[in-house]
């Protein structure tokens, strides 16, 4: 074989190889190039979920206070101000609060900012006017945001376009970290050359990367600092200049960029950081702030500006300073920025979520109508029912008053608790509580704990008794004697009352108002136990009931939130609302997709409901609920149910007021015993509560059918006004008792006695 002839077949190898390369560098660059279309062309981000709170609205009427009004001001970061004249900013003189409202696109369209002064005199909102003084009938404040739903890898980002973004921003991002941007192909080869000869001679790391570059190493690649991945990198790069303008690829790095960490929740894109760092959005920063957030890209933990603020000042400094000599900056404009403040607000606004147990009943609720996934990819807007003065006013109680019984008890294992609190007409979940603990994000009582509710079912009894005029009134004699009953598959029963006393014949009302047990039990037995469930099915409670008779006096495990629809029912006059957290959900861009709206069903006639409210109004006024008088005027007449388990070891109170319902439960976790009844564990949170909230009286208008009846106690039977001790009762109509008790006699003789010696 002669060497002209070996030369020949070795070339032919070679450019058979190079072919062969050249292929496989072509199906790697097609391969490449759909990914990054597809990126770019669907959805370049998961967006996760952001949620609110209610929207505060403020109207002449309301019952609301200056203190009150600025305390909400507060928890939306609004800045006190002399003379408040941006958004976001008010100022409190006497009974008038100035403010400038923030711009906020509702579900029902887009609000503008305003300004206007709202007056108060006596706790309540009398006029709303704007800066001509004109008057206003309603204003709504930009809504708390509670939290996310964030994707698995913890990303949280406000998308921006590039309009939005201040032309200072994106002068200082080219100033910093790619001079030559809009001249390039996505990639510098200079800088690309220095950072190849560094990694193969293995003296550290250079730079170089252009904007496209870190876009595609962020967006598509692993960390990894590899020839290999940087080949791709840089033929990634190509790829996306050629298929998309500068102004597209610049937007998304705006949006993809990571600008620090807030916990488990990473912070990307320029328009989350504004509002993370400075409390703005992203169009208002100013030169200095901008710079800042620029600086932070080399390094957001190492520059982070409240935890390192000298270095993030040096760094800020060092991007105006080069705006200045490239002449990206006025000179005058970046020597005044060097001299700002950092201007990083104190307090971030809030990231993961402080109201874990509330936002664990929003996703349950919403897993009825959405996918996880796009929960956590969509960007959708949630706004709820939570009402943040409600939620704080039951986590501060609910904590000092465990910590209380904690201290009296001397306990060495610490109490536990959950709170519910619902709006009586809308059914709304204002505040839900699942721990003494509120930020724990762990098991959530005011859900899961299926606990004994003992006499908290006691009001479906009287309830289904009350239902049958014929039979029972409020003052028809119960048995409270010795009670044995025997059912087949179930061992003997027989129940004893809290005190082991019994009590003879007693009203059905004191049955109810003391809670004792053998009167409550033999009334369910007579009435059937079948029948007494289907009142609590009714009532709201979908979970199925053991068949036997101790679940009369609540031998019957539910959660908090299962007995707050209960007394939901009996609160809204017998209309039955299923408790909702959730208003409206809309898309990212804030077009409607579901509305929340009521959903009522009338599941028992107004009267009996009425019946019954009124002997729980006697459970508070003379009965075992009677210790919230120590908290509360008695002019509220309030009604609920104290509830106590075997062994005390559950504690319950369940109550409502003429505008909330509320629920509270007090034990241990391990179900051993707390050592406390339901007057003294749950009653006094419910009482500091509704103390707090300022309830409204409790006063249901009197059903068709019904008439209140003077009565005399000691006998049960019709009485007058002016009777001693004599009580004024609701019943059917003509199911009053027929008997005149003697004082009524006597009065009404000489009331005649006195018309006859007045015509003699």
């Amino acid at each position: 074989m002669t060497r002209s002839f070996r030369r020949h077949i070795t070339w032919k190898r070679l450019r058979l190889m190079a072919l062969v390369l050249l292929l496989l560098v072509a199906g790697f660059a097609l391969v490449l190039d759909f990914r990054v279309r597809d990126a770019f062309e669907g959805k370049r981000f998961a967006l996760p979920a952001r949620l609110y709170a209610r929207a505060l609205e403020l109207f002449p009427g309301e019952k609301l206070g200056p203190e009150t009004l600025v305390t909400e001001l507060k928890r939306l970061e609004y800045a006190e101000h002399d003379t408040p004249d941006q958004p976001g900013q008010y100022h409190r003189r006497g009974d008038s609060v100035e403010l400038v409202t923030r711009p906020f696109h509702f579900w029902d369209g887009e609000q503008a900012t305003r300004r206007v002064r709202v007056l108060f005199r006596r706790e309540h909102v009398t006029d709303i006017v704007d800066a001509q003084e004109v008057p206003i009938t309603l204003v709504r404040l930009d809504p708390v945001y509670i939290g996310g739903i964030y994707p698995a890898h913890n990303e949280d980002r406000l998308l921006v376009r590039l309009q939005q973004v201040p032309p200072e921003l994106t002068q200082a991002l080219f100033a910093i970290e790619d001079r030559k941007y809009r001249e390039h192909i996505g990639i510098d080869p200079r800088g690309m050359a220095r950072a190849v000869a560094t990694l193969l001679t293995g003296r550290g790391v250079q730079g170089g990367s252009t904007l496209t570059q870190q876009l595609v190493k962020n967006f598509f690649l692993s960390p990894e600092r590899t020839l290999t991945r940087k080949a791709t990198e840089i033929l990634m790069a190509v790829l996306l200049e050629l298929h998309y303008s500068k102004d597209e690829i610049l937007e998304t790095y705006l949006n993809e960029i990571y600008l620090g960490q807030d916990g488990n929740r990473a912070i990307h894109g320029v328009g989350l950081a504004a509002q993370f760092y400075f409390g703005k959005r992203v169009e208002d920063l100013t030169l200095a702030e901008s710079a800042l957030l620029v600086g932070m890209i080399k390094g957001p933990s190492v520059f982070h500006p409240r935890k390192h603020p000298e270095r993030a000042r040096a760094r800020r400094d060092l991007v105006l300073a080069e705006m200045a000599r490239l002449e990206l900056a006025e000179p005058a404009a970046a020597a005044a920025a060097r001299t700002a403040s950092l201007g990083v607000i104190e307090r971030p606004p809030v990231g993961t979520t402080p109201y874990p147990a509330f936002l664990d009943l929003v996703r349950r609720q919403l897993r009825r109508d959405y996918a996880e996934a796009d929960l956590r990819s969509e960007g959708l807007r949630l706004f709820t029912t939570l009402d943040p003065v409600v939620q704080s006013a039951a986590e501060q109680v609910l904590a000092s008053q465990l910590a209380r019984l904690d201290r009296q008890r001397k306990a060495t294992v610490p109490l536990e608790g959950a709170v519910v609190v619902s709006d009586v007409q809308s059914g709304e979940v204002q505040a839900l509580v699942g721990g003494r603990d509120p930020r724990f994000e762990g098991f959530n009582r005011a859900l899961d704990a299926l606990r004994p509710v003992g006499s908290l079912l006691k009001p479906a009894i009287y309830l289904t008794a009350l239902a049958e005029p014929a039979r029972y009134t409020l003052v028809t004699p119960l048995d409270d004697g010795p009670l044995l009953w025997k059912e087949r598959g179930a061992p003997d029963w027989s129940p004893e009352n809290y005190d082991r006393q019994h009590h003879g014949q007693v009203p059905l009302r004191q049955a109810l108002a003391q809670s004792y047990n053998v009167a409550s039990a033999r009334l369910g037995l007579e009435l059937g136990v079948n029948a007494v469930h289907e009142t609590i099915h009714r009532l709201g409670v979908a979970r199925e009931l053991p068949p036997y008779a101790s679940s009369l006096l609540g031998a019957v495990e539910l959660a908090p939130l299962e007995v707050a629809q209960m007394y939901q029912t009996l609160a809204a006059g017998g209309f039955r609302t299923p408790l909702r957290a959730i208003r409206e959900v809309t898309t990212a861009e804030g077009k409607p997709l579901r509305r929340y709206g009521l959903s009522v069903e009338q599941a028992f006639d107004a009267a009996p409901v009425y019946l019954l409210t009124s002997a729980l109004q006697d459970v508070v006024r003379e009965g075992t609920g009677a210790g919230l008088r120590n908290s509360l005027p008695a002019a509220l007449n309030l009604a609920g149910k104290t509830g106590t388990t075997d062994e005390l070891r559950d504690a319950w109170f369940a109550g409502y007021s003429g505008d909330r319902v509320a629920v509270v439960w007090v034990g241990h976790d391990d179900n051993t015993p707390a050592g406390l009844t339901g007057a003294a564990g749950a009653l006094p949170v419910w009482g500091e509560l509704m103390r707090r909230l300022n309830p409204e009286p409790l006063a249901p208008p009197l059903p068709d059918g019904v008439e209140r009846i003077w009565i005399d106690p000691a006998s049960g039977w019709r009485a007058d006004r002016d009777c001693a001790g004599a009580i004024e009762l609701p019943f059917w109509r003509d199911s009053a008792p027929e008997e005149t008790a003697p004082c009524a006699a006597s009065t009404s003789r000489k009331i005649k006695n006195w018309f006859r010696r007045l015509f003699e």
